[in-house]
């Protein structure tokens, strides 16, 4: 049965209209209202209490693009997020209001090849929170499909919840480069995805993992977490051959599988090059939308699968699953925590962008 509306419920006037921080040019964010659609039969209105800011919400922040999609007028940013369930459709039956629940982005349009594969995440009409054209989920409240929303443990935090879109990345990266016990992996960079790809891994099986990073600060952090290895490489594409060596070395076994978690062209190069003849490198980070990779020597003669991943399919269940369990602890990587307001958001983003020690900046609604 759908929840009662919010003015029986004693909502004030103030709590009605719901407010967002909107990205309306350069590293310039405002706080003002977002109207919601109205709730349909299969969806959910959420009242949102925690929100993650993701690499790619950092790039829309300072350059108002990333690879091929571009802000062209104000919206909502960020995309990982918890809330707790205000209100729901007439068809929803697994909600009710008062749930918390952790949320899936993406929708796919379940019509085209893709979605009748399960694999909506490639879906030609896929919307996804933040993506321009569509807002995102810094706001007091969204409406979204009961689908995509998680009941959340009574144990998990709605911080933890948000992670879990972030981890799902992770999830994914691990299932299409096919992560298990025998599996020895790099990881090509120690920002978030990277070190939850890392979390990953080892949840999957892999009995070694070596981690690169340009930050001493990122490189510590992937230590505390239970990195066999880390490496501090430079930005200088001309240093790749002499760091692929100090790579082999601290692994000291072949690399399986690199993730790049960066996606340069001299994180890709140190990927192909450092990977064992017959391995895989999974692209993972969306940093440049081309590349120059040495892909002859590498892909062809050596046989080294590149593949690539855009966000997960099917993965709220496990990453709740892991986080409960006790087997990857998601509250390690934040390192700042802010609030819902015009001053708060742009330090918040501000810190994202640019402080080194910055690992996952969290907003608490």
């Amino acid at each position: 049965m759908a929840a009662k509306n919010a003015s029986a419920q004693g909502f004030s006037k103030e709590e009605k209209e719901n407010m967002a921080v909107w990205l309306v040019g350069p590293k310039t964010l405002q706080i003002q209202p977002y109207n919601l659609p109205s709730l349909g039969p299969e969806d959910a209105r959420i009242r949102i209490k925690a929100v993650g800011i993701c690499g790619t919400d950092v790039h829309f922040f300072k350059e108002l693009k990333i690879g091929d999609y571009i802000v062209k007028k104000p919206i909502v940013p960020c995309h990982e997020c918890a809330g707790i369930v205000e209100e729901v459709g007439a068809g929803v039956k697994h909600l009710s209001p008062g749930d918390r629940v952790a949320i899936e982005p993406s929708i796919g349009c379940w019509q085209c090849h893709s979605c009748r594969q399960g694999r909506y995440n490639i879906c030609p009409e896929l919307k996804f929170f933040s993506i321009p054209p569509v807002n995102g989920v810094l706001a007091n409240r969204i409406v979204h499909p009961a689908k995509n929303c998680f009941k959340l443990p009574d144990t998990l935090t709605l911080e933890e919840g948000a992670l879990c879109e972030p981890l799902s990345c992770a999830i994914h990266a691990c299932r299409r480069a096919n992560i298990g016990v025998e599996t020895n992996v790099l990881i090509v960079g120690a920002g978030p995805i990277g070190l939850l790809t890392m979390l990953a891994a080892r949840a999957f099986g892999s009995p070694r993992i070596v981690v690169l990073d340009i930050e001493d600060s990122h490189l510590e952090v992937a230590k505390n977490l239970g990195a066999d290895g880390v490496v501090k490489v430079s930005t200088n594409i001309d240093d790749v051959e002499k760091e692929v060596e100090k790579i082999k070395d601290a692994m000291g076994a072949r690399i399986d599988v690199s993730f790049d978690c960066v996606g340069l062209s001299k994180t890709i190069s140190t990927s192909l090059q450092a990977t064992t003849s017959g391995g895989r490198v999974c692209l993972v980070g969306l940093g440049h939308a081309n590349m120059t990779a040495p892909l002859t020597g590498n892909v062809a003669i050596r046989e080294v699968d590149l593949v690539g991943t855009f966000t997960y399919t099917n993965t709220w269940p496990l990453a709740i699953e892991l986080i409960r369990s006790g087997k990857i602890d998601v509250k390690a990587l934040i390192t700042h925590r802010f609030g819902f307001s015009q001053k708060e958001a742009q330090e918040a983003f501000e810190t994202s962008a640019y402080d080194g020690n910055a690992i996952k900046v969290m907003f608490n609604l």
